[in-house]
């Protein structure tokens, strides 16, 4: 399980944060001061910071400067603000990327993904029998040809792919894809299987071959097709 360390002087938005990653397997530790989260680093572990800018005491660009002496942590900068000066003041100080408030959640947690994996060496590409999905760039071809997708239906793909053969309940894709607390039923679940195997179809990807629903439970990727 990797760790987030959340840096945000505002406490709905660690809980908004938070409520948005833990369904994902991340671990949240939420601090509403840098100063303690630099006093947090100096005794534990976390795999990437998620680090607001505007904050009282410790600024986040002066508190990314201070990380970047003694770790080489992954850090993203949360801010309202969305000059381009300010951009490239936290660029250069060291931070991995810069997402502005309000974000996209669907974005927010792909550049996570993305940041993760440069972090760690990891291929952006996940290919099945000629898909390929991009995590960096948020595309899906099939033998070279673009697929669109929404961002639900890109997170559903990815979700199947990472986790072949493994049936997931309409309730665990809730959870996983619209997070908890949101009110979604089960047909809205449906729905976007059944639009995401029709463009794997329009595009030629046998999607019934591998696509599959287990009645009365959900839906699983399969590594082979049933013969």
């Amino acid at each position: 399980m990797e760790t987030i360390l959340l840096v945000d002087d505002e406490t709905r938005m660690l809980d908004l944060l938070s409520l948005y990653l833990t369904p994902l397997g991340y671990k949240c530790v939420k601090h509403t001061s840098a100063l303690d989260a630099i006093s947090y680093l100096d005794e534990n572990h976390a795999d990437i910071i998620l680090l607001d800018v505007m904050m009282p005491e410790m600024d986040g660009w002066e508190a990314c400067r201070e990380i970047r002496k003694h770790w080489d942590i992954p850090v993203i900068m949360l801010t309202a603000r969305s000059e381009k000066p300010d951009i490239v003041k936290g660029l250069k100080i060291g931070a991995d990327d810069y997402v502005t408030k309000p974000f996209d959640e669907d974005e927010l947690i792909a550049r996570i993904e993305a940041v993760l994996r440069r972090n760690s060496g990891k291929s952006p590409i996940l290919s099945f029998k000629g898909l390929n999905l991009n995590m960096d760039s948020y595309d899906l071809q099939y033998n070279g040809i673009s697929i669109p997708l929404t961002p639900k239906e890109f997170s559903l793909l990815n979700l199947f792919l990472q986790n072949r053969n493994k049936v997931f309940t309409r309730e665990h894709l809730i959870s996983n894809i619209w997070g908890y607390g949101v009110a979604t039923e089960d047909r809205t679940i449906d729905s976007h299987v059944r639009n995401l195997r029709e463009k794997l179809r329009k595009a030629g990807f046998s999607a019934d071959d591998y696509l599959i629903t287990v009645w009365g439970v959900g839906y699983k990727w399969l590594e082979k097709a049933d013969s």
